[in-house]
């Protein structure tokens, strides 16, 4: 079905150099969008190609939501200079859940894949919409965790940075169309258009435009996912990293916004949700009292070189040791190295 005012919006939003904001600015001086679109004079070739986007919009049940809509996402809607239209192939219910966005490197560990997996998935199971970018690695396993929650509807949300029927990366075209059947696809580019680099910046805005928190895998100190990371807080809304081993390069990103106060330690599902489990803090601490390294410490700090000659041990093992004792609580690092608490 043609609809005037989008036709009329997209003749200018598909216009070179006219964004949200010098759209907004037009509407304001025109009065509406149907005069500000006849008064840029657009070509026939202009008018061809938004036709031609919309008959492929129809044919292959994309929608158009409009700011203005009921489907047009809140968390989105309060953002500066957030979409006037955005095209959702899928569930469009999925937009009126709860959500969180699931981030992280496209190269992360094995440990740290099965973690957004599972996060994901006790999301979805508690109502949630999962929000990510459909790349390779950390988003993967966010989507695909979040499909796992098999009672709920719209568990998932991908956002594109080309048009919403352009499948990329091409290794997940599988993973496209499973979203496609128990959530959605959506993107403000025009149906139909390829990817370029810059849009991969848009598309970080928009995965934190639509989420209520955000959770952070493992990333680089200058990746994208910290870059949408950076976006959320801009937002004034809750990030969440999950902390990573200091030597591993893919640790910076989420470890130096825990240590700076930008993040919020996050260890798990038990942070969001209570699901009736019950931890035995007085249990936890007693398995790590077992831990030679723990006998080691008091409240004099100690480097890991000077523990790693006490319990004979290599300072790799150490670290490793170290990170589980902090994560309990039960130790913290110093200038001078750790103490016990």
């Amino acid at each position: 079905m043609f609809d005037d005012q989008i036709f009329h919006k997209l003749l200018i939003l598909r216009t070179p150099g006219i964004g949200p904001i010098k759209y907004a600015e037009l509407i304001r001086k025109f009065g509406s969008v149907i005069v500000a679109a006849e008064s840029l004079r657009f070509d026939t070739t202009h008018v061809d190609s938004v036709r031609r986007e919309m008959d492929a919009a129809n044919n292959l049940g994309i929608r158009y939501v409009c700011d203005d809509s009921p489907d047009y996402p809140e968390n989105l809607k309060t953002i500066r200079g957030a979409p006037p239209i955005i095209t959702v192939r899928g569930n469009v219910s999925a937009l009126r859940k709860r959500s969180v966005a699931i981030v992280g490197t496209r190269h992360a560990t094995g440990a740290g894949l099965r973690f957004a997996h599972d996060l994901a998935h006790a999301f979805a199971k508690n109502n949630y919409a999962v929000i990510s970018g459909m790349a390779m690695g950390t988003d993967t396993a966010a989507h695909r965790g979040a499909l796992m929650a098999t009672d709920n509807d719209a568990v998932t949300v991908a956002v594109l940075a080309g048009g919403v029927d352009y499948i990329w990366p091409l290794e997940n075209e599988r993973l496209y169309f499973e979203i496609l059947e128990r959530g959605c696809i959506v993107s403000e580019m025009p149906v139909g258009m390829t990817p370029v680099t810059n849009n991969f910046i848009q598309r970080n805005r928009w995965v934190a435009g639509l989420s209520e928190k955000l959770i952070l895998g493992e990333a680089d100190a200058k990746s994208g996912s910290i870059a949408t990371a950076g976006n959320m807080l801009e937002y004034g809304r809750p990030v969440y990293a999950i902390p990573s081993h200091p030597s591993d390069p893919r640790s910076t990103g989420p470890n130096r916004l825990i240590k700076e106060g930008s993040a919020i330690l996050c260890l798990g599902e038990d942070d969001f949700f209570d699901n009736g489990k019950k931890i035995s803090i007085q249990k936890t601490r007693k398995s790590s009292q077992e831990n030679d390294v723990l006998d080691k410490l008091g409240n004099i700090p100690m480097t890991e070189s000077v523990l790693a000659e006490l319990v004979k041990k290599d300072i790799g093992e150490i670290k490793r040791d170290l990170v589980v004792l902090e994560l309990d609580g039960i130790v913290k690092k110093t200038d001078g190295g750790y103490v016990k608490i």
